[in-house]
């Protein structure tokens, strides 16, 4: 008998599964599944791969072969019961014979959505919601934003000291935050289609923007690197470097960078810019979530992390909900989303 705890052990595996692979499926979503037998053991645990490849359900089913029939099938995301550039998860799961499917989230997609009530037409009982919040916040989080307000979900990501200097008075900013900080850094990157920077973070500190491991060694996948704004960068530049795909944008207008980036199948950007990009895109409510890190230091002057912000009043300060408060290394890390204004 499979139990509660068995169900939402294997859904926090799932979630592990899709963590896995985020920044390398958009536009489809980063899903995990697992197949549990009758008696709850993992059968198999899947992911999405690169489009075109197989999705999360496929890739378990695979795994389990034969032993699928009759399985308990957890999944992140209702499977999908439409024709893309595979055949529908709810053919596949029928195909194998599964006798259950529990999904965390309704797929909110309109060519998509429906596979639960396929499932259920063909005699497999469907359970969704297990565990709906954490799988939310989780992997599916961008994906699932963009879908429902047709905008890639944007992440500002920044490092101070305890009093909010992203720089000493001389512009020196290397480095503010710990080598654990900037190793979590570069696994946010490697999670994110998109990294963007404005023109004068790019002239000022002239940075690769690139994925690295600790022995400093590119990763196989980049995201793209955006740079924002109308001046130019000398050829010099490392964003130039051909080491990952570029985009220059030559606007500064956080909308239409967006539209932009989300034409091309983004769903999933992460903001590095300096203080005055990521005050624009705060104003015009283009950041869907701040992940600050703070080191255990102070500068006493020298540049903000944020410039302005359009808040000239305590009636008009930005509200946040936080999500998350870590220590790495020496640093404190916080993840927070925004609430309002006031």
């Amino acid at each position: 008998m499979i139990t509660e705890d068995v169900l939402a052990d294997a859904m926090r595996a799932a979630v592990a599964a899709a963590e896995g692979v985020r920044g390398r499926t958009s536009p489809n979503p980063p899903v995990g599944c697992v197949v549990l037998s009758p008696s709850g053991e993992r059968l198999g645990v899947g992911a999405t791969e690169p489009p075109p490849g197989r999705h999360a359900e496929v890739v378990a089913l695979a795994a389990a072969g034969s032993r699928a029939a009759g399985a308990t099938v957890v999944v992140t995301l209702e499977p999908c019961a439409h024709h893309g550039r595979t055949p529908p998860c709810t053919e596949a799961l029928l195909a194998a014979g599964v006798a259950a499917v529990h999904f965390a989230v309704r797929d909110p997609h309109p060519a998509a959505a429906g596979g639960a009530a396929a499932l259920v037409a063909n005699g497999v009982a469907v359970h969704d919601g297990l565990l709906r919040d954490e799988v939310e916040g989780g992997p599916l989080r961008a994906w699932l934003h963009t879908v429902r307000t047709g905008v890639p979900h944007v992440t500002w990501k920044y490092a101070a000291t305890l009093d909010g200097r992203s720089a000493a008075a001389d512009g020196t900013s290397r480095w503010i935050s710990s080598p654990q900080s900037r190793a979590d850094v570069h696994a946010i990157r490697a999670a994110s289609d998109a990294v963007v920077v404005g023109t004068g973070t790019a002239l000022a500190d002239d940075p690769a923007l690139t994925v690295r491991d600790a022995d400093g060694v590119a990763a196989p996948h980049q995201p793209l690197r955006v740079v924002v704004g109308r001046r130019t960068l000398p050829d010099t530049a490392r964003l130039k470097d051909g080491t990952a795909p570029t985009l220059a944008i030559e606007s500064h207008d956080p909308h239409r960078v967006l539209a932009e980036l989300g034409g091309r199948g983004v769903v999933d950007v992460l903001l590095e810019g300096g203080p005055t990009l990521a005050g624009a895109f705060l104003a015009a409510g283009c950041v869907h979530r701040v992940v600050g890190y703070l080191a255990p230091a102070l500068l006493g002057s020298g540049p903000t992390a944020l410039a302005d912000a359009g808040v000239t009043s305590i009636t008009q300060m930005l509200r946040l909900r936080i999500e998350d408060v870590t220590m790495v290394g020496p640093d404190l890390r916080i993840s927070a989303v925004p609430t309002r204004r006031g």
